[in-house]
């Protein structure tokens, strides 16, 4: 049985693109499992198409100014027609992922709205399931779950330093672990929808 998963992001920089990419691969490792990257730059109807048919959705936004992107939020706020529709996207499986130049940089709260916007269209929330790292004396920033996060995957990418370079590679390897689980939890609830009768969890 095929899962459908969406990464569907906002990059201002190419930063969080470079985490969204991660993301993928990590998702792409789980078998049975088909992958699109989409960018919500443009709001167009392949986009929607894409977001319709999978099964989970894994959302990412840069943490600009504490919160997520205006970008982000405009198609946040454009979603209002598919929540309006009987909740179109109920019952898929969501996570997030979020970037920004500093250590912390109030990257939960653009996490937080991810996780809200997704609990409004009944979605269900997987987070990250890896121990915090570098919070030992023999802990390295190359642990991974460096930053310490569970809601979603956190990067963090130096302000003068362009995507070739940041995120660093644990950074990178969080966000692959987020999708192979957010994968993983997708085939799991598929085939429990199945084996109870319950109908399918994307139209």
């Amino acid at each position: 049985m095929q899962i459908k998963v969406a990464v569907a992001y906002h990059s201002g920089y190419g930063h969080t693109a470079k985490q969204a990419a991660a993301v993928a691969a990590g998702a792409e490792k789980v078998p049975d499992t088909q992958v699109r990257l989409v960018s919500l730059a443009e709001l167009n109807d392949e986009l929607w198409e894409v977001l319709q048919e999978s099964d989970a959705l894994i959302f990412g936004t840069p943490t600009y100014m504490g919160g997520s992107s205006a970008v982000f939020r405009a198609f946040v706020e454009a979603t209002s027609q598919v929540w309006g529709d009987n909740m179109r996207w109920k019952n898929k499986i969501a996570g997030g992922f979020t970037n920004s130049g500093n250590m912390a940089g109030d990257k939960l709260n653009a996490l937080i709205d991810i996780a809200l916007f997704a609990a409004q269209h009944g979605m269900i929330w997987v987070g990250l399931a890896e121990y915090g790292g570098w919070n030992t004396s023999s802990g390295s920033p190359e642990d991974i779950n460096r930053l310490g996060s569970w809601l979603g995957a956190m990067s963090q990418s130096n302000n003068d330093e362009g995507p070739d370079v940041t995120p660093c590679a644990s950074d990178l390897r969080t966000a692959e672990a987020l999708g192979r689980r957010i994968a993983e939890t997708a085939h799991v609830h598929r085939a429990g929808r199945a084996a109870v009768g319950f109908d399918e969890v994307s139209a």
